[in-house]
């Protein structure tokens, strides 16, 4: 049995994806170990070089579609079986017809949601052997639009660890974090967190907003933080932040914040907890499938003035909450979210991909 991977990225500033790119390809080296697959390799959209967090043999295309596209191809004369991290790459498996070869391809969000999904995408995701969704949320807004996507098998993505860094309290003055990217305007959660910040220092004098990310809309986020007259002893602005550095940002973080309005499953979520760290996201989206409301944070409706404001004020005024819900949200991602929760779940959809 051989197979390939396709691959948007494997180097950890890509964001979310090439943290499933990760979580897919360890899965396969644990296959390869356990002889149930004999030989992969992974051909990888954007990355210039190979990663240096995986053992198989890669092939990097620098950004380049159409390298990608010959890549698969060729793969598909050599290997039986083909893995993607993303239902749009699935493409350039399909865009020579023969030979046919099964595929598996994971969906995630807003790539196949009505207001932004491509024809592509579905007609991708219709020649996909085995269809997986990051969540039900995902699948049932998904189906909606292209009701045979109901058919995707869900299964809840994780941490790259199986170990918790052990909790201490937060460091230096109250602090929210929203670690996202700024791409669409009121997605993530930033627009709501710089506009009613100045509500929450009114109740917290000492709390700070602290941006983790980037974006094409980091400037006019930063440009109405400083027309609310926020400044960056009060909304901070870090940019890109390498994982190396993001140890120190957790410890000085009492709340993650990303109340979000598309969310398909929200892997950050699942780190925050990983960290001990309570969560306030929204009921807009997938949030509630991962982060339980009163147990592990909250998720509030953006549609009621003041519920966010009054969530964040009160975990910021009480540490001991805070650490219950942190300590609570921890105990979930053992349960739920660590590498090994989702090999457990990941394995049995894979092997049966494989009889196809």
């Amino acid at each position: 049995m051989s197979l390939y991977l396709g691959l948007d990225s494997l180097e950890p500033g890509n964001g979310g994806i090439s943290r499933v790119a990760r979580l897919m390809a360890r899965v396969v080296m644990d296959e390869i170990s356990a002889a149930t697959v004999d030989t992969a390799y992974a051909v990888v959209l954007r990355d210039l070089t190979s990663a240096e967090r995986i053992t198989l043999p890669v092939r990097c295309c620098g950004g380049s579609r159409w390298r990608f596209v010959v890549q698969c191809t060729k793969a598909k004369f050599t290997h039986t079986h083909a893995l993607f991290d993303f239902v749009g790459l699935a493409a350039a498996h399909t865009a020579v017809p023969l030979p046919r070869r099964p595929f598996l391809a994971y969906i995630h969000g807003i790539e196949v949601w009505k207001e932004w999904a491509k024809p592509k995408y579905a007609r991708s995701a219709d020649r996909a052997a085995v269809l997986v969704s990051n969540s039900a949320y995902t699948r049932d807004r998904a189906s909606q639009w292209h009701p045979p996507l109901r058919r995707a098998v869900v299964c809840w993505l994780g941490t790259e660890e199986d170990e918790a860094p052990t909790w201490q309290p937060s460091l230096g003055p109250p602090r929210v974090l929203i670690l996202a990217r700024m791409e669409y305007e009121r997605y993530k959660g930033h627009q709501e967190l710089i506009e009613n910040w100045s509500k929450i220092r009114q109740a917290v004098p000492e709390a700070v907003l602290t941006i983790v990310g980037r974006g094409p809309l980091a400037t006019h986020y930063e440009q109405l933080a400083r027309k609310l007259g926020l400044g960056p002893d009060i909304v901070e602005f870090r940019g890109f932040v390498p994982d190396s550095e993001l140890a120190l940002i957790w410890a000085q973080t009492t709340v993650f914040a990303m109340p979000s309005r598309g969310e398909g499953f929200g892997l950050v979520y699942i780190e925050a907890m990983r960290q001990g760290r309570p969560v306030v996201a929204s009921v807009h989206d997938a949030a509630p499938e991962v982060n339980i409301d009163g147990e592990t944070g909250y998720n509030v409706n953006l549609d009621r003035p003041g519920e966010l404001v009054d969530r964040l004020v009160c975990l910021l005024r009480n540490p001991d909450l805070s650490a219950k819900l942190g300590f609570q949200g921890q105990q979930r991602w053992a349960k739920h979210f660590r590498y090994s929760a989702f090999r457990e779940r990941f394995t049995p959809i894979f092997r049966e991909f494989l009889q196809h």
